[in-house]
């Protein structure tokens, strides 16, 4: 019984710490904007994958970052209403 509360609050912890990991009250829109989120970051962060995307596109670097940059904002649209309690 012990093991089982450690390990739950070992992940509350983590989940305290780091956004992206979620917690039970996390929306699916939260999730996934997180994801997307993730993802263009790991874009940005990998030169080598920034340099696909850019060929593919036949765009610049630059160009690439700066929608990349942009689709970060808001990248599955403006938040859901939420319906008051």
């Amino acid at each position: 019984m012990g093991d089982r509360y450690n390990i739950h609050s070992q992940l509350e912890h983590l989940q305290s710490k780091y956004i992206g990991t979620g917690h039970a009250d996390t929306s699916k829109w939260e999730w996934l904007t997180n994801q997307h989120r993730d993802t263009y970051a790991s874009y940005l962060g990998h030169f080598d994958m920034l340099n696909y995307l850019s060929l593919v596109e036949n765009e610049s670097r630059a160009r690439i970052r700066f929608t990349i940059m942009e689709k970060m904002l808001q990248p599955c649209g403006p938040p859901p209403k939420r319906p008051e309690d």
